[in-house]
């Protein structure tokens, strides 16, 4: 506990002794350690976090280097997850780091106890696991029913985004421009399921072009690391400020 304190010296000098135990005391599980849950989780870990599960079912290639943050050329082939717990574990090696090597399905989805967790980050590209996440995270009540459900953080699409400045958070139904956001509400609207309660998004409404054609091999958009980065330094940022109210 001594490194922990040296460790959290700068955070209890602006958030004093009392928040930074709340904080050590909040569960969180993130759904995508990418490009942006990967930065979501290291940031949740240097802020005070302790009891942290991360899952994904990839390992690291080297098209993931330039914006994930436990991929470098000694970390390929590598499960994404293992990595990434390894580099958290060194911030704080009293950390509780939870890696599951899985994925988020209707087959898998009862398996994580979301009611067990106090904080869901919502980094999944999958637009129909995504949506299940959703309409699992924001029914879940904690268990035996104390203090409501956990709290659901989303990230919208980061793709083809260059400007950092548009970069917002807003609302699940409030969100503008952003074409992942349409496709989950057109799916809602279709399934005649929706979200049982609000819930924060990181997004931005700036969406840029492909300058070259898209590895077949490869399907993902162009990203940059700048961005997927803030995007997971704000999902933490949401989770700290709540856990400071």
């Amino acid at each position: 506990m001594a490194i922990e304190q040296e460790i959290f010296r700068r955070s209890e000098l602006l958030l004093g002794p009392e928040a930074m135990g709340r904080i050590a005391e909040k569960r969180v599980i993130v759904f995508g350690v990418g490009g942006v849950g990967s930065w979501c989780a290291e940031s949740l870990v240097r802020s005070g976090i302790r009891r942290l599960t991360i899952v994904d079912s990839d390992r690291v290639c080297a098209t993931n280097i330039n914006r994930q943050l436990m991929a470098t050329t000694k970390t390929v082939g590598q499960v994404k997850v293992d990595a990434l717990k390894e580099r958290l574990l060194t911030i704080n090696p009293s950390a509780e780091i939870t890696a599951l090597q899985q994925l988020f399905t209707a087959e898998t989805a009862e398996s994580f106890e979301l009611e067990t967790y106090d904080y869901i980050i919502d980094a999944i590209d999958s637009l129909k696991d995504k949506a299940l996440l959703i309409l699992m995270a924001t029914s879940a009540s904690h268990t035996g029913g104390v203090g409501g459900g956990p709290k659901l953080f989303s990230s919208m699409g980061a793709a083809l985004k260059l400007d950092p400045t548009r970069i917002k958070i807003a609302e699940f139904w409030k969100v503008t421009g952003d074409p992942l956001a349409r496709a989950l509400r057109n799916r809602f609207k279709r399934d005649k399921q929706f979200p049982k309660r609000k819930f924060q998004c990181v997004y931005s409404d700036e969406l840029l072009e492909n300058k070259l054609p898209i590895d077949p091999n490869d399907k993902g958009n162009g990203t940059i690391a700048h961005i997927t980065a803030i995007f997971g330094f704000m999902l933490a940022g949401l989770v700290i400020q709540d856990a400071l109210q």
